[in-house]
């Protein structure tokens, strides 16, 4: 059980089995059975059988060694000139539906690769492998999030291009991926008009850790009950740096600005800067 986010990956044992060239699997230990109280004593948690000092030790080992492999992942990156992004969003924002519009204007133009995060299946990295970018599917099992140890394996596998660009699709949760630092050079939280408004002040942490959010899916906006202006003010409240891109992977509208982001985000990545990419 992981004591930092409560999923069932165990993140305090330091290896990780792959099945193949393309496929990377996180796994989890244990019955499943202990019941895991949140917002309570120190940790923020109780988990029966351990103290509350043991809980907050654990949690700092799990995130320094995350920590650590980050850095790994991100000299690597830096070395190569590659930006990484970590996109995160709710399942069902149209995240992998937008990563495969993103990839066919980059083809030709632009490098690009793909680390998908998924429970189970290779269906989202099947679709990215269609507009023929290089992906690496890991299935994380019980576990709600990628962290940088999976994503360092995933390095291994995958080619790289000097100057390119790689997407890693977190799985699709608001609450664990915040924790995690994967080594990216950006975070880019992507939030649906179908989704609240509030959803911000829900789930602040990743908002507030966010570079960029997206709105996607706005071809639906007749059709919902969704305020622009209020998700935005609410993501600006508990992070006032955060920049918003308006989409719709369906229609293409808007992707003329995402494409403008990320070649800024590319520039400042050549530069050696760790800036925030320019709107």
């Amino acid at each position: 059980m992981c004591t930092v986010c409560g999923c069932g990956t165990s993140h305090v044992h330091e290896h990780k089995h792959d099945d193949g060239p393309d496929h990377v699997h996180g796994h989890d230990h244990g019955d499943g059975t202990a019941h895991v109280h949140f917002g309570e004593g120190d940790a923020g948690l109780s988990v029966p059988g351990m103290s509350q000092s043991r809980l907050i030790r654990l949690e700092a080992d799990i995130l320094g060694k995350n920590d650590a492999y980050a850095e790994r992942n991100r000299t690597l990156l830096a070395e190569k000139g590659v930006l990484a992004l970590n996109l995160v969003s709710s399942p069902g924002s149209g995240k992998t539906s937008l990563l495969v519009e993103t990839l066919k204007r980059l083809a030709g133009k632009t490098p690009a690769a793909v680390i998908e995060g998924d429970q189970q299946t290779s269906n989202d990295a099947d679709r990215i492998r269609e507009t023929g970018a290089p992906a690496i599917q890991i299935n994380t099992g019980k576990g709600c999030h990628l962290d940088a140890h999976m994503v360092g394996h995933a390095l291994e596998k995958l080619p790289l291009e000097p100057a390119g660009i790689l997407f890693i699709e977190n799985v699709g949760n608001l609450v664990c991926p915040a924790g995690f630092d994967l080594g990216e050079a950006f975070k880019v939280v992507i939030l649906s008009v179908t989704e609240g408004e509030d959803k911000p002040l829900k789930y602040p942490d990743i908002f507030a850790k966010a570079d960029l959010m997206i709105l996607n899916k706005t071809d639906l906006l007749p059709h919902v009950d969704f305020c622009v202006g209020a998700a935005v003010a609410n993501a600006r409240r508990v992070n006032s740096r955060i920049k918003v891109l308006q989409v719709s992977a369906r229609t293409g509208e808007g992707l003329e600005g995402w494409m403008s982001w990320l070649e800024g985000a590319r520039t400042l990545r050549s530069a050696g800067s760790t800036g925030i990419a320019a709107e």
